[in-house]
């Protein structure tokens, strides 16, 4: 909560200046694609480990119109699930983000970003090892960067943690969405023992720090 409270004060002065059988998920997050007018939504992508866990939990943010579990960062075209956890393509397992900019702002995003995962750990989260669960940024615009490094940098002077933020900051080349079966994966696979002992504990703690900014739920 004191990551959460120090994230906070840092988005309030940045606005002022310039954010095996267990049962199945029964909790349905709402699809918000009936959002007026789908020109003005904007995209933002971020890794913070497996985008199984990022995915999840960025899904109940109230704004965020959809959530896309891929690839980034890497030097292979279209690749495979099998490729990039052998950790030689480069990529980092991703989430692209497409949200609604009146509902949730960008520094929001980032804010929410920060609180999915532990920035310290460099190439991995927990047990998940290997340069694609690397924590990482990829910007879209020169505005994604300039806000992506202001938050890391006063992160980490803030003292919200003991150890260095290796979050890599990187414009984003290309983005490809992973296979269909890894989409909406926790509330399709809410009975699997990844999903119950190490996705579901992240999601609560994680609706509890955001409880005034999620969906409401069917």
């Amino acid at each position: 909560m004191l990551r959460y409270a120090l994230l906070s004060g840092l988005l309030a002065v940045t606005i002022s200046a310039c954010a095996q059988n267990v049962p199945a998920n029964t909790e349905k997050v709402p699809d918000d694609m009936d959002t007026p007018d789908n020109t003005h939504l904007e995209k933002a992508t971020f890794g913070g480990g497996c985008f199984w866990c990022t995915e999840a939990q960025f899904q109940y943010l109230d704004g965020v119109i959809k959530v896309e579990s891929g690839y980034a960062g890497g030097t292979v075209a279209n690749p495979t699930y099998e490729q990039v956890c052998t950790g030689t393509t480069g990529h980092a397992e991703v989430i692209q983000v497409t949200y609604d900019p009146s509902k949730i702002s960008y520094d929001e995003l980032l804010q929410a970003f920060w609180q999915s995962h532990d920035p310290t750990q460099l190439n991995r989260q927990g047990n998940d090892v290997g340069t694609q669960y690397r924590s990482v940024i990829f910007y879209h615009n020169e505005e994604q960067h300039k806000k992506a490094a202001y938050y890391k940098e006063k992160l980490q002077a803030s003292g919200a943690y003991d150890k260095p933020i290796v979050t890599e900051i990187a414009p984003l080349n290309n983005f490809y969405a992973a296979e269909n079966y890894h989409q909406d994966y926790y509330n399709q696979n809410g009975s699997q023992p990844y999903c119950h002992f190490v996705i579901k504990p992240k999601l609560e703690k994680f609706k509890k720090v955001f409880k005034d900014k999620l969906k409401h739920t069917k």
